[in-house]
């Protein structure tokens, strides 16, 4: 093994591990334990965004990457329409729910394929406009962190969070 497969790999965990971790800041599952159904579809005084908001727009837009990712036959979607949802309330019962384990399967997918020794990190995606897997892998870890920040907001001034 060269130095360049270790560092590949090693470079390759350290993204698994970005996607998901919490060590600088609160993580996407803490942000959205235990907040009550009632409050999911509320945009507190001064905020633009529901905490239903955040979420789905956090699982939109971690599965439009991930798409980009995987499929040659990738459309991009239209912004900001396509990316944020038309209601600041869950549409139905079950909708946050079903977000949230759809925000977790794709994370995992993106955790895949970040660890993945075949993959090349640097290597840019072939239906892409100059992108890397790398940039892509960054973007959905500081998109995620940037709208973890705001539903952390919005869960306290909704008064449904508890500093750590």
């Amino acid at each position: 093994m060269s130095d360049g497969d270790t560092h590949a790999g090693a470079l390759g965990n350290h993204l698994r591990k970005l996607l998901g971790w919490r060590d600088a800041h609160v993580n996407f599952d803490t942000a959205v334990e235990g907040l009550d159904a009632e409050l999911r579809g509320v945009r507190p005084p001064g905020l633009p965004h529901s905490a239903w908001e955040l979420v789905e727009h956090l699982r939109i837009t971690q599965a439009d990457i991930l798409e980009f990712c995987r499929r040659k036959d990738y459309r991009e979607k239209e912004w900001p329409g396509d990316y944020w949802p038309d209601s600041p309330a869950p549409p139905v019962a079950g909708a946050w729910d079903n977000a949230v384990h759809e925000y977790r399967a794709d994370r995992e997918a993106l955790q895949s394929l970040a660890s993945d020794a075949r993959m090349d990190l640097f290597a840019e995606i072939p239906w892409g406009e100059g992108q890397t897997y790398l940039r892509e892998l960054l973007l959905v870890a500081d998109h995620t962190a940037y709208h973890v920040g705001q539903l952390v907001l919005v869960r306290r001034a909704l008064g449904a969070w508890e500093s750590e």
